[in-house]
């Protein structure tokens, strides 16, 4: 099974490579949007993916483009990311090429979900928050914390 670990570069690579361990035994990707990650599993391929925010509409353009063409070159049967948009958009691009995805929010966001992560409700299989007052019975569900 392919699975391929997207996120945006800080706290957000940091949560999601603490997770990866829980896919040992399957071919495990990364992507992110800081170069320099891919020398932190070197066991791993490791996919640069342009940055952008809400701030910078052609960037996020980019991006999303970006994103779309390493996920029909990969075809991964599960996605996983903790976002931020380069998440967002390999969840909802991922989802409606056929693979799972899981969206795990940031532990960062302890007072309501982040932004990325309300907008992808819809499109996430699993649907994960880090604190346990953030589950409804709607989602997303608490599992536990990564730090």
């Amino acid at each position: 099974m392919k699975i391929l670990l997207v996120s945006s570069s800080g706290g957000h690579w940091v949560q999601m490579c603490r997770v990866k361990d829980a896919f040992q035994g399957e071919d495990i990707y990364f992507a992110s949007t800081e170069n320099s990650y891919g020398q932190h599993n070197p066991e791993s391929p490791f996919f640069y993916l342009p940055d952008a925010s809400r701030w910078n509409k052609l960037k996020l353009i980019w991006q999303a483009f970006s994103v779309l063409v390493l996920l029909i070159r990969l075809k991964p049967d599960i996605i996983l990311t903790t976002g931020a948009s380069v998440g967002v958009f390999a969840l909802i691009l991922g989802k409606k090429l056929g693979a799972r995805t899981i969206w795990l929010d940031s532990i960062a966001n302890s007072e309501e979900l982040s932004l990325s992560g309300q907008k992808v409700r819809k499109y996430a299989d699993l649907y994960l928050t880090q604190w346990q007052h953030l589950a409804t019975n709607n989602g997303p569900e608490y599992a536990g914390s990564v730090i």
